[in-house]
């Protein structure tokens, strides 16, 4: 293949990339969105439209192939090839986690009242915009500011977590005292802890997609420094 050929071939690779990254962001604010409200439209639509991302990563993945495997890239450019397969990797896990995400919104909408979701879920949205930029414009500062900015958000989601449980175990023992059993009102029992399961569940899969997030970064710092620093 002629040089330039070959470079245009690099090109449209991480340009592609990028572009499945806005793909499964659009996706995964639509499952935001249809969490908060409840509305089955939307989660059918993040939920059926998987596909689509999976298409995606597959073509991807078979250009990687193709480039490693025909043009046996060196240096930088085996950098650039071997860091788009990782990260697309990471893009497709994160529009599995989308359909999870949106299945979670109760009958009214909504995750759990002690949980602030959107603000957890922008967050870690915006690391993984933010960590696709960086790839996009091989920027290392960028990506060592999302591995921290990903601290932030276990620290966030840990403290969510206890505040769901907490409540759950102030409101048992508000119940007991009121009605002397807790057999007593074992129906809203079942709905608090399906309430809790919903929340617990969702606030584990918005830090798992920081933790991409901090793999795209990760990855991303390898290709442009061949720094390791964030991989391990």
């Amino acid at each position: 293949m002629p040089r330039e050929n070959y470079q245009e071939r690099l090109n449209e690779l991480r340009t592609d990339v990028v572009a499945m990254g806005d793909l499964v962001l659009d996706r995964y604010e639509t499952a935001l969105r249809a969490a908060e409200t409840g509305d089955d439209d939307l989660a059918d639509e993040v939920i059926g439209g998987d596909h689509v991302v999976n298409d995606r990563y597959l073509k991807l993945e078979e250009e990687c192939t193709e480039l490693l495997a025909l043009q046996q890239p060196v240096a930088g450019d085996l950098r650039l090839v071997t860091a788009s397969f990782k990260i697309i990797t990471d893009l497709e896990r994160v529009a599995d986690l989308a359909t999870n995400i949106a299945e979670y919104g109760g009958e009214d909408g909504g995750i759990h009242p002690a949980v602030d979701f959107r603000g957890l879920g922008d967050a870690a949205g915006e690391m993984v915009a933010d960590a696709v930029a960086a790839y996009e414009a091989s920027d290392p500062d960028a990506c060592r500011e999302i591995d921290t900015r990903d601290d932030d958000l276990d620290e966030r989601c840990r403290r969510a977590s206890e505040a769901v449980v907490r409540e759950l175990l102030e409101a048992d023992r508000a119940r007991i005292e009121a009605n002397g059993a807790p057999e007593a009102d074992s129906g809203h029992l079942a709905d608090a802890l399906d309430d809790v399961s919903r929340a617990l569940l969702a606030i584990r899969d918005l830090e798992r997609v920081g933790d991409h997030a901090v793999n795209i970064a990760a990855r991303t710092l390898f290709m442009i420094e061949s720094d390791d620093e964030l991989i391990y």
